[in-house]
């Protein structure tokens, strides 16, 4: 695995004091904490904020595909992360998404023409939250905004066809429950593969998003479909992956 130096680091303009004024204002109204450390009527406190503009982006190989990832999935922005997804605090989401869709950005002005692609959130988490992370963080940071690289709906799904199986050749051959957690590595890529299949990507480049990559089998999965319709992935993009 290897990591590139962030973009310098924010020097202090007045917007930023401007900023958190209004923050502290609207905390006497809206009671929120910080993650990162508990710090009261901010939902992401100027330390916290600094130390993640101090984070290394991150790079690393899935499918034989760069993947560029904003953040390490770790401490503060791990806190982040679920605050947002289990929570609903999208009142986070302005803190992660400039680094997200500069990302998403350069991925596409790489390779122009290629189409954004999204890993399809699972089911049960799409209703449980009523929003999709990935498409608040690219609206909050203007990304991906060219009309050309947006890919018709439905490019990458979930496969509904009956009968397939979820479950590793040691559990009960139930379906899973519990998503990954408790499953060996093998199982995880037997779980996975054959869940997802593309469209309408034949003979394009294609840049495929998520939010949190873990093992990289999901995202490898994403790889494969597209290949297998046709398309060739040039780069992966996520928010935060899971150091190996």
């Amino acid at each position: 695995m290897s990591s590139t130096n962030p973009r310098p680091r924010r020097t202090g303009a007045p917007a930023d004091a401007w900023a958190d004024a209004v923050l502290a204002l609207l905390g006497l109204v809206l009671p929120v904490t910080c993650p990162g450390c508990g710090a009261p009527d901010r939902a992401v406190c100027l330390p916290c904020r600094d130390a993640l503009d101090a984070e290394p982006l991150r790079r690393r190989l899935v499918a034989g595909v760069r993947l560029d990832a904003a953040f390490a999935y770790r401490d503060t922005v791990r806190a982040l992360v679920l605050e947002l997804k289990l929570r609903g605090r999208t009142d986070l989401v302005p803190v992660l998404a400039p680094r997200f869709g500069a990302l998403v950005d350069r991925a596409l002005a790489d390779v122009p023409g290629a189409l954004l692609v999204r890993v399809p959130p699972s089911r049960t988490g799409a209703r449980r939250r009523g929003f999709d992370p990935v498409v608040l963080l690219l609206r909050r940071a203007r990304a991906a905004r060219q009309r050309s690289c947006r890919a018709p709906r439905g490019a990458l799904r979930r496969d509904r066809r009956p009968g397939r199986r979820t479950a590793g050749p040691h559990s009960s051959g139930t379906p899973a429950a519990h998503g990954q957690k408790g499953r060996t590595a093998l199982e995880r890529v037997e779980a996975t593969v054959g869940t997802l299949r593309a469209a309408h990507v034949a003979g394009r480049d294609v840049v495929v998003v998520d939010d949190v990559v873990t093992t990289g089998v999901t995202m490898a999965e994403a790889v494969r479909a597209v290949r297998a319709a046709g398309g060739r992935v040039v780069r992966c993009v996520a928010l935060a992956e899971v150091e190996e």
